[in-house]
């Protein structure tokens, strides 16, 4: 897995809250879609849209649709991600990678379940009210409590929180 994509992801997103920007943009990779849907599906991104270099209008992203993808323009696509603020905070504070390129951590779906419950485990400490933890599995990239439910453990990817 593109470990090293999903680190350099963490720091940008977390960087591009902390300097109140509504929107950014990522590398266009297949590990970075899927964390990037999994945390649009958490409540911590507005949109995510694939692109060129240039932003999409944000007045009219609802009905933007993307150039297709062909093989000359595949090298140059972007993530549009869209960040979300509430009261003038942004809902995404702090994003940390836990898997480090040379240093992998699983935990099984038994860890999972104490994590969700904000339990110690697999040297992690427990979820705080509005964190969550994302996670790559064999059935995609999920967030914790949606593998919980689906009853699967996995690589831990990252720890999003507020």
């Amino acid at each position: 897995m593109g470990i090293v994509n999903i680190t350099n992801m963490c720091s940008h997103l977390q960087n591009a809250s902390r300097a109140r920007l509504g929107l950014t943009s990522l590398p266009h990779t297949k590990y970075n879609l899927a964390v990037a849907l999994a945390l649009h599906r958490a409540g911590f991104l507005a949109f995510v849209t694939r692109g060129g270099s240039h932003p999409p209008d944000p007045a009219t992203i609802a009905t933007y649709e993307p150039p297709p993808l062909t093989t000359a323009n595949v090298a140059r696509q972007r993530l549009w991600v869209g960040l979300k603020y509430s009261a003038g905070e942004p809902v995404l504070k702090h994003m940390i990678a836990i898997t480090k390129p040379k240093r992998p951590v699983n935990a099984s779906l038994r860890d999972l379940q104490r994590l969700c419950r904000g339990f110690d485990a697999a040297t992690q400490r427990g979820l705080n009210l509005g964190e969550c933890l994302i996670l790559g599995t064999d059935r995609g990239t999920l967030e914790v409590r949606e593998a919980v439910e689906r009853r699967v453990g996995g690589l831990l990817l990252c720890r999003v929180g507020p």
